[in-house]
């Protein structure tokens, strides 16, 4: 009789530095894949290893990072190879029907246009369709949030209408206000602080979505589900009084 063959890994493991390694998962935005990278970030979070430092997710990785003179015991092992063995080792003990979880819709107002969205013409422009269509387009779904990057509490938002593809600024702006929301090829999201940016910016939203006070700073965290609601700006300005 033969043996069973071993099952192939569906991700790919490799260094970023001394002190990470990075979980490939795959090549492109996806859905099932984020549900992966969700399912193997809660088995990791809750089975770490001596060393273990931190988790940060990305649209079809994770990156782990580690103390290497710890996971080396001191320096008697290569604390690569060991954190090799220990996720070939986690990653092989998470269920196949783990369920990522699910988050309640996120609702974030936003003014579209005007001082608020000056870039809404040239979206409109690019996908030759009317600003109102555009602004109808971008409120028509629910987001999932793939990742926080860039700045503290960025949301990258995938599910944005291919209609609404629209490329970055040849020459970004040197200061972008807090709140605004902008589109980069097919990606969403809202720059919960004040930065220098490149996206095109078609609107702003009165919430705070990074705040060091707060227990959690960030707003939104990877895998919630955010859906945009056309408000005036006379809401916005009622909004912004009352310090949300």
């Amino acid at each position: 009789m033969h043996s069973k063959s071993p099952a192939i890994p569906d991700y790919q493991l490799f260094p970023l530095g001394d002190a990470a390694i990075v979980v490939q998962l795959g090549q492109t935005i996806d859905q099932e894949i984020h549900k992966r990278i969700s399912a193997y970030m809660a088995y990791l979070a809750a089975h770490t290893f001596p060393g273990f430092s931190e988790l940060v997710p990305a649209y079809t990785s994770i990156t782990i990072y580690y103390d290497p003179w710890v996971v080396s015991e001191k320096g008697q092992i290569d604390p690569y190879q060991k954190v090799v063995e220990i996720l070939q080792q986690r990653l092989a003990e998470v269920p196949a029907n783990t369920k990522s979880t699910t988050s309640e819709i996120m609702e974030i107002p936003v003014c579209y246009g005007g001082e608020f969205g000056p870039d809404l013409e040239i979206v409109a422009d690019h996908t030759k369709l009317p600003p109102e269509k555009v602004i109808t387009l971008h409120a028509s779904g629910n987001y999932k949030v793939y990742m926080i990057g860039f700045a503290p509490g960025f949301p990258y938002l995938g599910g944005l209408p291919t209609k609404l593809t629209a490329p970055r600024k040849q020459t970004p702006r040197t200061t972008i206000p807090a709140g605004s929301v902008g589109i980069a090829g097919r990606q969403t999201g809202i720059y919960p602080i004040e930065t220098p940016g490149g996206w095109q910016l078609i609107g702003r939203t009165p919430l705070m979505l990074f705040d060091p006070e707060r227990e959690k700073p960030s707003l939104l965290q990877a895998g919630d589900t955010v859906k945009f609601i056309p408000i005036s700006e006379e809401e916005f300005a009622r909004r912004k009084e009352r310090h949300p």
